[in-house]
This record gives structure tokens, sequence and C-alpha cells, in this order.
């Protein structure tokens, strides 16, 4: 299977194109609409890098449409479709490029910030919480371990890069000044009721949901979830049976991308470097793995 690093969908113009996802215009039903179309690239580092892995935008177009629908009771999504039968007739001759890994959907104004949430101690929390006793400025108690569980989820977002560079956390006041205190407001609430509702499935799947993020819109109908919806990318799922404060956890994500990268001693400036075979085989069984432990169904790549 070869992998789908870019898009070519003839005269659909691009707008577009993300560390994993190709954007289009297109018109739906006489709307203006999007097409979301999750590559096979995969980015480690603020880089994307050389080399793919076969059917991940499948995988994570997949499992996003399985949490949109979890989901609906809290929050709706911006979703038309994902049947690409039912895409406009100048998108069909492209069926092959966009089956199992697209979704047509609504324009939304976008919130300007990610909404992060965090349930345990892991990364860059991690490291502040090192240094100073806190996550995103939030005092926490101390003794606290490497992955270990928060006394509560805490919502803790950041910027939202337009240029491929870092994500910056920032205060929840930062937000405020940003969108308002009434949408600030919701954005937290809506990211934390998420959360909880995703981290009680994931459990109930062996799954620990170590932390996400997620993206906001507004169209005429109100506030909206958009782009990808806790996958392998946007969150940390943490095997459960194996959870043990104090060192990093055994995760079902690009763990073995990174851990690759950092073997080899890179330097994290372009040009990235492409992977070996075992570390894309080893990295597209973690994420199908995820596919099959969250929904309970296989994906045939």
């Amino acid at each position: 299977m070869t992998a789908l690093l870019t898009t070519n969908l003839g005269a659909t113009p691009l707008i577009g194109r993300g560390k994993v996802r190709d954007l289009y215009a297109v018109s739906s039903a006489g709307q203006d609409a999007l097409l979301l179309v999750a590559t096979d690239r995969i980015s480690a580092f603020d880089h994307v890098l050389g080399t793919g892995i076969p059917g991940k935008g499948k995988v994570l177009t997949q499992i996003s449409l399985f949490w949109f629908d979890l989901l609906a009771d809290l929050v709706p999504n911006h979703l038309i479709t994902a049947d690409v039968r039912r895409f406009p007739a100048a998108l069909q001759p492209f069926a092959d490029q966009l089956e199992g890994r697209s979704m047509l959907v609504k324009r939304a104004n976008m919130f300007p910030v990610e909404c992060v949430v965090r349930g345990y101690l892991a990364g860059s929390g991690w490291k502040e919480y090192r240094t100073s006793g806190t996550v995103c400025g939030i005092p926490l108690p101390s003794g606290l371990l490497d992955g270990s569980r928060l006394p509560e989820p805490l919502f803790t977002p950041s910027t939202k890069s337009q240029d491929g560079a870092h994500d910056e956390n920032i205060s929840f006041a930062a937000v405020e000044a940003e969108v308002g205190a009434a949408d600030a407001a919701q954005l937290r609430t809506l990211t934390l009721e998420i959360y909880r509702k995703a981290a009680r499935h994931a459990e109930s799947c062996g799954l620990i949901l170590a932390d996400t993020k997620f993206e906001f819109g507004r169209t005429a109908e109100g506030i909206i979830l958009a782009d990808e919806v806790l996958t392998p990318d946007s969150s940390r799922f943490w095997e459960g049976a194996a959870w043990k404060p104090g060192g990093a956890q055994p995760s079902f994500d690009k763990q073995f991308v990174r851990d690759y990268l950092e073997s080899i001693q890179w330097n994290k400036q372009a040009p990235a470097p492409s992977l070996p075979d075992e570390v894309v085989e080893r990295t597209q069984a973690k994420y199908l793995e995820a596919f099959r432990r969250l929904t309970g169904r296989e994906l045939n790549l």
C-alpha cells in the first residue's frame, strides 16, 4: 500500500495544505462548503516528514467520524457527509483519492485558539510542573509524577499557529480578550464536557485519554466542533492496564516516530528525514489498534 502524500483534485480550488490535511473550496447544494482530505503525511517536532504512514489519513478520518456521532448530543459539528457518492459531481472523478479519508463540511468562522484539555500530567505540562509546580500557570499539588492523573481536568488553551510554528500556551484571560468572555466560557465548558465523555468511553475500551485538543467554529446556528476529533494525532491515548506514573506511558500515537528521530539526533530543522520501513509499519499498527479499540470495528486499508 502506497502512502498518499498529496492530493490533486483538478480544478477544485485548493485553499491550503496543512501538516496532514488538504483543504478545498466546494459548492454543495448551492452552499459554500469545504472538503477536508486527510493525507498520509505525518509530522513530528513541527515538521512534515519525508515518509508517510500508509492509510493514516483514513484512520484519522474514521476515528473523527466515530467521535462526531458519539458526541452529537453535546455539541453540533461541521460534518455534511463523508459518503463520497454524495459529494458534488465535480469530485466524483477523484473518488479513489477521497474514499475513506475525506469529509464535506460546513464553512465556519473558526475561533483563533486551540482548546486543549489535560487530564494527566505529560509532555510540556510535565516539563512546566517540574520547574514551577504549575501547568499553563495553574498551580498543582506537589508530589505529582510524569503521567500522574490530575485532581481534575484542566482547560489549558494555546495559540493556533498559522504557519506551522509551535503553538504557545495562553491564559484563560487571554482567550477572553481574544474572543470575549461569553464565548471563552462556552469554549471552556464544551471542551471539558467533551473530554469527560470521551475519557469515559476510552476507559471502557481499556484506554486512558491523557489529553487532547479541539477546534471550534461558529456558524449561523452557533458554536460547532470542527476539524479532527480525538485522534491519535490530536490526543494522547495510553494503555490503561500499563499505566504507571513516573515516566513515559505506552501510547497509541506517533511515539515510534519521535523515538526514531531522537535516536538519529536530527537537529529538528528542515529538511525533515524519511523513516525506515519498520518505524512506518509499527506506527501504522498503532493507529489501527487505536481505531479498533475505540470503535470496536476493523478498518480495512
